[in-house]
């Protein structure tokens, strides 16, 4: 088979993606962290107390709020803002938009009285566990608070009880206003629960290099540009490995071989057939729907599919490799429904 003929073999092959990738990718920035988010503000008596600049606690958690709000990508999250002491839905859990979080933030009263409000700080983490467990995928909880309580259960252990109930699903972080000893403890303590807590206080936000890095750190990470297509008359370079990339056009959660897969594989194992001699690795792969453990075993089924099918056509066993990357390699943009698409693929490339 010559050369020329191979190309376009993988031309084929590949075209089925190739039609959506680009418009998919071309302006594909940020892939998103999280699927949820909330606002979880604690309203008490010492958060409407001033600290050192003057400034009530629960009004500089207001201005931060907004300020980190203004600083999240528009991707589609869901959102919520929460209140505890007492615990009070402000605004409850939505399609992200920052007008209605901004909308639900500047309406939090901040001119309460001081006394006789109490922290029941245990407690609001108790009230907002029914809340998490009815949202899919990964939630951040944002907690704006001085760390004191002074009432009720122990934040720290009901904070160590949703980490063990929700587990990676559940990244908690808390903004920091402490300026107690035992406030900071309490800060201290909730975030050691959570490995993947990010920690910030007041200072974080008034910096706007530290506020973008601290919104990038929760919310959402950059993806490289797409790179441009070869030109379709230049061969690869003997020794470069060749890919053939195709959307199989996997369901949500599926990994069947279905009919119209076929005469995409078919193009595929005439490309393995031209060299009886190479290997190849058959990589499986999801978008960033459900967990990183679940993916993980969806791109293995699917993986394992494509090489039943190939060996079972033709391909000797010991020339094939399946693994499975889960949602770890994205080639698209995952914060779109046709990103997410073209993201449930399988590739082959030589070893």
């Amino acid at each position: 088979m010559t050369q020329s003929r191979k190309l376009l073999l993988f031309t084929l092959a590949a075209m089925l993606t190739f039609s959506f990738a680009f418009a998919a990718t071309a302006n594909a920035k940020m892939v998103k962290k999280v699927d949820n988010f909330i606002f979880f503000v604690d309203q008490s008596g010492s958060m409407a107390m001033r600290n050192a600049d003057g400034v009530k606690k629960i009004d500089k958690a207001k201005s931060d709020m907004l300020a980190l709000n203004a600083a999240i990508p528009a991707l589609d999250y869901n959102s919520a803002v929460l209140l505890f002491a007492p615990f009070e839905v402000q605004c409850s859990p939505k399609p992200y938009s920052d007008a209605n979080v901004a909308a639900a933030v500047n309406g939090i009263d901040s001119d309460y009285q001081i006394f006789n409000r109490r922290t029941p700080m245990g407690a609001g983490l108790d009230d907002v566990s029914p809340i998490l467990g009815k949202m899919s995928g990964k939630t951040a909880l944002i907690i704006f608070t001085d760390g004191e309580s002074n009432y009720g259960a122990d934040p720290v252990a009901v904070a160590k009880n949703l980490y063990a109930k929700h587990g990676s699903n559940l990244c908690v972080h808390v903004v920091s206003y402490a300026e107690t000893p035992e406030g900071q403890a309490v800060v201290d303590g909730i975030r050691a629960a959570f490995p993947c807590s990010v920690p910030a206080d007041g200072a974080t936000f008034a910096d706007a290099t530290a506020l973008n890095k601290y919104a990038k750190d929760v919310f959402y990470a950059d993806v490289a540009e797409p790179a441009p297509a070869p030109a379709p008359v230049v061969a690869a370079p003997a020794s470069a490995k060749e890919v053939v990339s195709f959307n199989l056009n996997f369901g949500f959660d599926k990994y069947q071989i279905t009919d119209e897969m076929i005469p995409v594989l078919e193009q595929a194992k005439m490309i393995l057939e031209e060299d009886p001699s190479a290997t190849y690795e058959i990589s499986g792969h999801t978008d960033s729907t459900g967990t990183e453990v679940y993916n993980q075993g969806l791109s293995e089924r699917r993986a394992n599919s494509v090489m039943k099918w190939l060996t079972g056509n033709g391909i000797a066993t010991d020339r094939l490799e399946a693994k499975g990357y889960g949602e770890l390699n994205p080639k698209y943009d995952n914060a779109t429904k046709e990103g997410r698409k073209l993201n449930r693929r399988v590739d082959i490339q030589t070893k």
